[in-house]
């Protein structure tokens, strides 16, 4: 399998795009009970949308229609909401995180044919 031009530096920011997204979800928890606390989170699907990568497409077609924007909603934060959406991020994180370690085994593979 050949790796794509870049493919790693795409895969790396998806992960930080998705990291910075858990963490606007787990704030709306800690803060649902915070007077005037404004429900925030982050879409990166115009960043995302634009590669050619499955992963990406994917990760463009659950994560919302702008590119990384922290958007804050007068709604109130529902717990439930909130939990399913940390959980949805969570499984996302997972299969970029494997993506990049078939990346780094693909690396591995070539450098160790070249030496033999």
């Amino acid at each position: 399998m050949i790796i794509e031009n870049n493919s790693m530096g795409r895969t790396l920011h998806a992960l930080d795009l998705i990291a910075e997204r858990h963490k606007a979800l787990s704030s709306n928890l800690a803060n649902m009970d915070t007077p005037n606390y404004r429900r925030k989170d982050i879409s990166f699907s115009q960043y995302l949308g634009g590669c050619a990568n499955p992963l990406e497409t994917e990760l463009a077609s659950k994560m919302g229609p702008s590119p990384v924007t922290i958007e804050t909603t007068d709604e109130k934060v529902n717990p439930a909401t909130e939990l399913s959406e940390i959980q949805k991020n969570s499984l996302l994180y997972t299969v970029a995180a494997r993506r990049m370690t078939n990346l780094i085994t693909e690396m591995k593979t070539v450098i160790n044919m070249g030496n033999g």
